[in-house]
């Protein structure tokens, strides 16, 4: 008898949007591998609705909180329902990028730069030089991301909005001029390295999910050295939170840098995109993986103590 497979996906957070696109591409894969298949548009009745589903696995495609953030895990491993991606612990704390930063550092992985202040201590005045960037500790796909350059005089002010919804803590970081490389990592190895050009000059919300927003170089436009080193860090950072199933890890590269000194990884994300524009199919494919066979393969991998 074929599994039946909950796909979990939309929630509350930011990046409902997307997240909807990649249950739907994902739950068409899943039907036409003859998995039995329930999409469910996550609200905060999940446990009661995965109680009366009772699915045999659960493929996590939620971005944001609470699919990213491990606490969805949790209610799966309360539920005892396998599941895809990274558990409880591992999905924490990449969603706690300075956490995640330290134990990047630990592991011989280069990060940028950079301090955690309250958002309104951000808002006051420039507490790096420009150029810096400001974002949001636990909010994925550039959602709530600014870039101050030298010729801003202060800080960005919609910082101290009273409807400010992205934390009361931000990062603030060191900008890094040049490349944006990805690298997704499978398992238990490294795919390939996309370098991503967007049309306009920040790789945003708009230019990651809207059509022609940027452009994939695949593989990217870099020497052999910094490829396999990027390649290198994104397995070395996967490992070092403990994740699980497919994770991707994103890099600035300052290329007027020699060796491969101007590589920072900026973060992982647990639960990467899988829409037809998502990056991960995209190196999936690459490697010979269809978009149907890595969602199988996720399936497979699915697990409870992850």
């Amino acid at each position: 008898m074929s599994k039946h497979v909950a796909v979990l996906m939309g929630g509350w957070s930011a990046e409902r949007e997307i997240s909807l696109l990649s249950g739907k591409a994902c739950a068409a894969a899943l039907a036409r591998l003859g998995y039995r298949v329930t999409p469910i548009d996550v609200g905060r009745d999940i446990a009661v609705v995965l109680g009366t589903v009772k699915p045999d696995v659960a493929l996590n495609v939620l971005h944001g909180r609470p699919g990213e953030d491990g606490t969805l895990q949790g209610i799966l491993e309360v539920l005892a329902i396998p599941y895809t991606h990274s558990g409880v612990m591992a999905s924490a704390v990449a969603m706690q990028k300075e956490i995640a930063k330290t134990l990047f550092r630990a592991a011989g992985v280069q990060v940028p730069e950079g301090l955690v202040v309250p958002r309104l201590e951000a808002a006051a005045r420039h507490l790096l030089a420009p150029p810096y960037v400001i974002k949001p500790l636990a909010e994925g796909s550039s959602v709530g991301v600014f870039i101050v350059t030298p010729e801003h005089s202060h800080p960005p002010q919609e910082l101290t909005r009273h409807d400010w919804q992205y934390g009361e803590r931000v990062m603030v970081e060191k900008f890094i001029p040049g490349k944006e490389l990805t690298c997704a990592v499978m398992g238990d190895r490294a795919l390939g390295v996309i370098e991503i050009v967007p049309r306009t000059k920040f790789y945003d919300y708009d230019a990651k999910y809207a059509p022609g927003g940027s452009k994939h170089l695949l593989p990217a436009d870099i020497s052999s050295f910094v490829y396999q080193e990027v390649r290198r860090m994104s397995l070395a950072a996967h490992n070092a939170l403990a994740c699980r199933g497919v994770s991707r890890a994103d890099f600035r590269y300052d290329d007027r840098v020699d060796g491969t000194g101007g590589l920072a990884c900026l973060e992982v994300n647990t639960q990467p995109g899988m829409t037809q524009t998502s990056l991960v199919p995209e190196l999936a494919a690459h490697a010979g993986v269809t978009f149907d066979e890595l969602v199988r393969w996720m399936i497979e991998d699915a697990s409870l103590n992850r």
